[in-house]
């Protein structure tokens, strides 16, 4: 076994293998960008090392900073978690060549699995089920729709190269086919250096399968049953669970034959995930292979037992796959939540700011991996996952009830999250049925996602008098006291709150009656805890929590988080950047694409600008019939927060 390993990732993977490294005897080594000097997989290694600046493409996608961090540091072997470098072959051939192991497959099979085409020609090969379609040398429109038309539609335009949704777009139509491959071109380019696309056949409303497999460097391979990952939006994994609720005996049995085939058609050693499409009629269909550990691994570890990270060192180190197939068993069901910093009322638009209040679940069959904690920092330069909830019971409904409570447990002050999201869809009679397809979020996603909810007033009225009754700091000086002391007794105290477009004036006299717009509000409060407030309100009482972070208030009251602002001239702001119609950047990005010019006539829901952010493109569309009057920006602009993008009037 390695007696020091350096861990090329970040975030809660990253501690997630520290953690195993740790049981087993094994130092650790971070590394770590200038973003993330003080987060928590460095705290969690034995030392560090700063690899770079912020931008992941000058830190942790740094292949030669991460070799000589491990060469300094005297690693034997670099385990890549998942994403960033995980699955670049030629950082494998760079391990190899300075004599460090790395913890994965070959680069050989790294390279065969990473392109689609050449994926599909050996899963044909080997006897495993491919759909109609493909890619060839011609990267030409009119190549590509005649493989369309031969796979016939709908079809899936995606990248030949790279992984996890990115660049998928599905076609219905000849039509729409022309601005599905330029967008698919442009994030296949920027997402993996590759613009290759394929285009196969589409399958509508899929089951997405996936089967977890092991090899190792003696011919053994073995699979660890199977994990549904259905539960999606934009191909991108929202909930998963093991085992795959409903599945035949038959249906399970050529999947892990189809798995185990993949695995010993490239000679795979380590942990590999086998993804596959189950079609309404039974059909199963090869859809790629991810040549790493799988975010999701966790509901595999709570069903098996079996420690993944471990399996992946031994194997790396030389060892045999520990456990015969028919050593390996299931037990229970796993369920496992993304808990994103994200807001779905405003379509999923990924959030950044300090983690002013983080408090998340404990107790039986559940499990949190996180990389974070309370104060940290959610930037705009990686995946804004705060956390993973994973829970396991006996059966599913017992693991999903445990799921849906953990999820109402969750207390997240400062960026917005995907949190009540998660919990309406792990409630939802759909999901608690199981075997839904692909298309389950899509489907209801007005149900899932519905517009942010009105604030009542009584917890507009606890958020104002939490405020004007806030406790002083610690050192008890006059000074410090936020509630308006001066000598002589008690002043009135005055607050302003933003409640959507409201915005409602409050008033604490020195008598501590309050009033709203100059009407009484029969409310009284006292503080139950540091930033629990208990108030009477009219005949009843309300409890809630309240944390502020600048002129942002986080409240929330019965299991519901609601956002306000305090109307403080003081505070720093991003201008019509939070406006829901506005033309502003939400967040910095890069311009992608700019399909009109000044002086253009357009009608509402036409595309003015695509900008990537937080490895997502977002289209801003027009909102209502007008014109364009300027258009500061091209493709490959940067953008700060609150820039305005397009000049728009309308009719």
């Amino acid at each position: 076994m390695f007696d020091k390993i350096l861990i090329a990732n970040r975030g809660e993977i990253a501690c997630r293998v520290a953690r195993t490294c740790r049981r087993m005897g094994v130092a650790t080594v971070a590394v770590y960008s200038s973003a993330d000097r003080a987060a928590l997989h460095v705290e969690a290694a034995d030392a560090a090392v700063r690899i770079g600046a912020a931008p992941s493409s000058e830190s942790y996608l740094n292949i030669g900073a991460i070799v000589e961090a491990a060469r300094a540091t005297g690693a034997q072997a670099i385990h890549p978690g998942y994403g960033f470098l995980s699955e670049n072959a030629d950082f494998a051939d760079a391990c190899a060549d300075a004599g460090i192991v790395f913890i994965g497959p070959s680069a050989a099979a790294i390279r065969a699995m990473g392109s689609k085409a050449e994926a599909n020609r050996i899963m044909a090969a080997a006897g495993v089920p491919v759909l109609p379609g493909g890619t060839n040398a011609d990267q030409t429109d009119g190549a590509l729709g005649a493989a369309a038309s031969a796979a016939g539609y709908p079809v899936m335009v995606k990248p030949a190269a790279g992984g996890g949704g990115r660049g998928m777009r599905v076609v219905r139509a000849q039509p729409g086919l022309a601005e599905a491959l330029a967008s698919a071109r442009r994030e296949a380019k920027s997402s993996f250096g590759d613009a290759t696309l394929l285009v196969e056949k589409y399958v509508e409303n899929p089951r997405h399968i996936e089967v977890q497999i092991f090899g190792d460097a003696h011919g053994n391979a073995v699979h660890l049953f199977e994990r549904d990952c259905s539960a999606q939006r934009r191909h991108q994994k929202v909930i998963e669970e093991a085992p795959a609720p409903g599945l035949s005996d038959d249906v399970r049995s050529r999947l892990f034959g189809a798995a185990v085939a993949a695995a010993r058609a490239v000679d795979y050693v380590g942990a590999g995930t086998v993804e596959f499409l189950l079609g309404a009629d039974g059909d199963v269909w090869f859809m790629e292979m991810n040549t790493r550990l799988q975010v999701e691994h966790p509901v595999t570890e709570m069903v098996t037992g079996i420690d993944l990270v471990e399996w992946q060192l031994r194997i790396a180190a030389g060892e045999k796959v520990p456990l015969a197939q028919d050593d390996i068993r299931a037990v229970g069901h796993a369920i496992e939540a993304r808990l994103y910093a994200e807001d779905p009322a405003a379509d999923f638009t990924p959030g950044f700011g300090r983690l002013v209040h983080l408090s998340l679940p404990e107790g039986e069959g559940l499990r949190v991996d996180t990389g974070v904690r309370e104060g940290d920092e959610v930037t705009v330069h990686y995946d804004p996952m705060i956390a993973k909830i994973v829970a396991h019971g006996p059966d599913r409904e017992t693991a999903r009830a445990r799921l849906y409570d953990a999820l109402a447990r969750v207390r997240v002050a400062g960026p917005a999250t995907n949190e009540a999201f998660l919990r309406t869809l792990a409630d939802h009679p759909d999901f608690r049925a199981g075997g839904f397809g692909t298309g389950f979020i899509a489907g209801h996603l007005a149900a899932l996602a519905p517009p942010a909810a009105d604030v009542p007033d009584a917890v507009a009225a606890l958020a104002a008098l939490a405020e004007l009754t806030r406790r002083p700091a610690a050192d008890g000086t006059p000074w410090s006291d936020g509630r308006g002391w001066r000598l002589g007794g008690a002043s009135q105290r005055r607050i302003v709150l933003i409640v959507g477009k409201s915005r409602y004036g409050f008033l604490l006299d020195g008598e501590n009656r309050l009033s709203r717009d100059g009407e009484p509000v029969r409310a009284t409060g006292r503080w139950a805890g540091a930033d629990c407030l208990e108030m009477t309100y009219g005949d009843g009482i309300v409890r809630g929590n309240v944390f502020r972070d600048k002129d942002a208030l986080t409240v929330f009251v019965d299991g519901v988080r609601y956002a306000l602002k305090v109307d403080d001239p003081l505070a720093s702001r991003s201008g019509g950047a939070a406006d829901a119609g506005s033309l502003f950047a939400r967040m910095p990005g890069v311009v992608v694409a700019v399909p009109v010019s000044a002086g253009d006539a357009v009608s509402a829901g036409a595309p003015l600008i695509v900008v990537e952010a937080m490895k997502v493109e977002h289209t801003l569309r027009a909102p209502a019939d007008g014109t364009v009057t300027s258009v500061p920006y091209k493709p490959g602009d940067r953008v700060a927060e609150g820039a305005e993008l397009i000049g728009f009037a309308p009719a």
